[in-house]
């Protein structure tokens, strides 16, 4: 996180370092790389030629003991007074705190254990912060003066997407953004936009608007515990939960913030990147911004050009940048598994320390040593390319006659091995 700890002795660094600290071979990490990638989809087009993939319809249902402890009011009590807290906490740093992220916890709080400390527990428990959002249980306790207006369907998730393009600005280009003035900003911003809207719209307002909200659910599809399309709490494959991602308005336009914001976290440490912030003539936040946005932008480029490719494929094909989003999930995934690795398991514990009234605490040293980092990091960027692969393929040979099932999958893998390549390259560049 360049932005951080260029405007704050907060060592926030993330898992994505320069060459020097990852020995590997450019040579075999690319090659590795594409030879995963081949290997799938020929075998893929070779052994899967029907839909195997069931959705929100697959699933091995739970004890019926656990599906009513998780559906007990009580249990929903509990983890939104737990939101709660945690929020009242968070605000009390802020407020009463030192202007210091080296001894205030709240900084590590919004940026590794919310942002990056989302990603495991959704994957493990689903879509933990609709169960925890601090601003439901403060909208419930509002009173409603009118009866709630529907959502118009085509706003999809397209306000979660602008937000969560928000918050990546303020977490790598905003100046001074570990200061409690600023966080507190940003907060009261956030409160205020959210519970206005829920105001007008409902609670559903938060599952089609909030940006943690979107991007736990959406990470959540990826866990394997889940709901069925009947409510029914199950253990199912992934893939499933994948599959059954809804091809909502927005949901291209909020993966594209996720891959291009990391991507550009990654870039962002480039010392031609950092000469060229400090020399600008425009100043380093609005060079910064552009950066930042020209990053979705190739993203969604990209991606706009491999739809382009699947509509030449199959003319019927009438949501070919929908069609295939879900895809881009692993890929994502991927991406932060090996960008923020090493801040979560380093600064959360530092941030937790803190929070217990330890001032200055020393992060831990990372699990991992340069080589296994390395490893780690390359395995996940080609295991979600992988992943991504499959969930493709499946939906290809589901939509595509099977005379052009496989030819229509060409344009998504070359988009594959393009993201593939370009992860990599900021892991070794």
């Amino acid at each position: 996180m360049t932005a951080l700890t260029a405007t704050a002795p907060l060592p926030l660094a993330h898992g994505v370092g320069a060459q020097h600290d990852l020995p590997l071979s450019p040579f075999y990490a690319y090659a590795g790389a594409f030879a995963a990638l081949f290997v799938s989809f020929l075998s893929l087009g070779l052994l899967w030629s029907s839909s195997r993939f069931r959705g929100d319809l697959a699933g091995r249902p739970l004890p019926a003991a656990v599906q009513r402890l998780a559906d007990a009011p009580a249990t929903r009590t509990a983890l939104r007074l737990l939101g709660v807290a945690a929020a009242l906490v968070l605000v009390l740093h802020l407020l009463l705190g030192p202007d210091d992220p080296d001894r205030n916890p709240a900084p590590g709080a919004v940026y590794v254990l919310l942002w990056v400390g989302l990603v495991p527990a959704s994957l493990l428990l689903g879509p933990v912060w609709r169960l925890v959002n601090p601003l439901r249980a403060l909208h419930a306790l509002l009173p409603a003066r009118r009866p709630p207006r529907p959502l118009p369907a085509r706003l999809g998730i397209r306000p979660a997407a602008a937000g969560l393009l928000l918050f990546t600005w303020l977490e790598l280009v905003a100046p001074d953004n570990t200061s409690t003035s600023v966080l507190l900003a940003a907060l009261g911003a956030h409160t205020a936009v959210h519970l206005l809207g829920a105001a007008r719209h409902g609670s559903a307002w938060f599952a089609h608007a909030d940006p943690f909200e979107v991007y736990s659910s959406l990470l959540a599809r990826l866990s394997p515990l889940g709901r069925r399309s009947d409510g029914r709490l199950v253990l199912r494959s992934p893939f499933n939960g994948l599959d059954a991602t809804p091809p909502v308005p927005g949901l291209v336009a909020t993966v594209c913030v996720l891959l291009g914001s990391t991507a550009y976290d990654g870039f962002s440490d480039n010392p031609r990147w950092i000469t060229l912030l400090q020399t600008s003539p425009f100043g380093r936040t609005p060079t910064a911004t552009l950066g930042l946005l020209g990053a979705v932008a190739l993203v969604a480029a990209l991606y706009g050009l491999c739809a382009g490719g699947l509509r030449l494929v199959d003319r019927e094909l009438t949501t070919p940048l929908t069609s295939f989003s879900h895809s881009l999930l692993p890929i994502a995934l991927g991406y932060l598994v090996a960008h923020y690795f090493t801040l979560f398991v380093t600064e959360g514990p530092r941030t937790v320390i803190m929070a217990a009234g330890t001032d200055n605490a020393s992060a831990p040293a990372p699990p991992l040593g340069p080589g296994g980092l390395a490893t780690l990091q390359i395995a996940a960027i080609v295991a979600g390319h992988v992943l991504g692969v499959v969930a493709a393929h499946d939906r290809s040979v589901r939509l595509f006659p099977p005379a052009r099932a496989v030819a229509g999958q060409l344009p998504l893998f070359v988009l594959m091995i393009a993201y593939t390549l370009g992860g990599i390259g900021l892991l070794i560049a």
